[in-house]
């Protein structure tokens, strides 16, 4: 069971959506888009599901060419991030909907409807309306519909939105296991780079249409293969800094300099741009290689165990994470420290030239 996209796009009035796409989906797999808004999540979900029609390119599924198949002859399920139900019909009609059009017998139906219902934790619920429930009971029969489609291809559009806090973490858990032993392929939209990584299986960045990458999660996170791929895979996103590469140092801002070892010895002397995640500047020096920076802190938000520093240095915005409520002035110099080997390193073009050494030794 294979979904494959052979240079896919979609132009809508003159502007491109989706830029030139190849991408192929395996059985089995969960596959998470990591872009932010806009930056064509759902217009790439519905041309997988044939809500739409590429303006250019293939779709294959299994080996057929699905590209001008109407969606309700694919096997696709599809859950949105607003509460997709039928008001007039119970939680248990809601979920048998699907395999009712499919002409599967009532048995049959009733088995599904209730497993489903068990692993969604509706099973109290199966004789209310939707508008009874709450907004994360909602969410869960949409989930469980799709759960009983035996689909093929499940498309979750931003699925946990909506949700408390609780119950997001919860499902987020759940729903790899829920869809495991389905041998479906499960695509699944978010903004958050967290959520990716706790959904784990494999991520394709996008941006502005785009997949700038596309791998198993941890290695795109690890060793995003240009700036932008590092830019959407953190949040907030990553810092960057201008440095140059002068015989064996790499040249930072405000007189600092390294050794330019591993990967970065063999760099041509040159310009270049670090980059660093808003977790490795830290404002006490926890090691002797720390490189330190004067940067001018615009503002500072307290959440919880954790405060964001919002800093401005030489036109630059960093934004740093650091651990601990602290009580901080704003508007005035604050010495910000970042340990080397969380330094990655982009080409003028952007793409990756070294990866930062942590990352390696992961």
């Amino acid at each position: 069971m294979t979904l494959t996209l052979e240079r896919v796009e979609k132009v809508v009035a003159g502007k491109p959506h989706i830029h030139p796409t190849d991408l192929t989906l395996e059985k089995g797999t969960m596959n998470v888009l990591l872009g932010p808004t806009l930056s064509g999540k759902t217009s790439l979900m519905r041309l997988m599901a044939g809500l739409d029609v590429p303006t250019a390119g293939r779709i294959h599924w299994n080996g057929e060419d699905v590209t001008g198949m109407r969606v309700q002859d694919r096997g696709v399920a599809m859950v949105y991030q607003q509460f997709i139900n039928y008001p007039s019909m119970t939680v248990y009609d809601n979920i048998a909907s699907p395999m009712r059009l499919l002409g599967k017998d009532k048995a049959e139906i009733d088995r599904a409807v209730r497993e489903s219902a068990e692993m969604m934790k509706l099973t109290p619920m199966l004789g209310r309306k939707p508008l009874e429930l709450s907004g994360g009971q909602q969410q869960r029969c949409a989930l469980a519909r799709a759960l009983v489609k035996n689909a093929g291809l499940v498309l979750l559009d931003e699925p946990l939105a909506n949700l408390d806090y609780k119950l997001r973490e919860e499902l987020r858990i759940e729903i790899p296991k829920i869809f495991e032993a389905s041998g479906s392929i499960f695509v699944y939209a978010t903004t958050e780079p967290e959520e990716a990584l706790l959904l784990g299986g494999n991520v394709a960045t996008l941006w502005e249409g785009r997949i700038t990458q596309f791998g198993a999660t941890p290695s795109v996170y690890r060793r995003p293969v240009d700036a932008t791929t590092a830019r959407v895979f953190s949040d907030p996103p990553m810092n960057f800094l201008s440095v140059s590469k002068t015989g064996g140092r790499l040249m930072f801002g405000d007189g600092q300099s390294v050794e330019a070892t591993g990967a970065l010895s063999s760099l041509p002397d040159g310009r270049y741009t670090a980059g660093f995640r808003p977790n490795h500047l830290e404002i006490e020096r926890h090691s002797a290689e720390a490189m330190s920076f004067t940067a001018d802190l615009s503002v500072f938000e307290i959440t919880g165990s954790e405060t964001f520093i919002h800093l401005s240095h030489h036109g630059e915005r960093w934004v740093g994470l650091i651990h601990g409520v602290r009580d901080l002035s704003i508007g005035a110099p604050l010495e910000v420290f970042l340990d080397p080997s969380h330094v990655y390193v982009f080409g003028e073009d952007g793409r990756l030239v070294a990866p930062a050494a942590y990352a390696l030794a992961a």
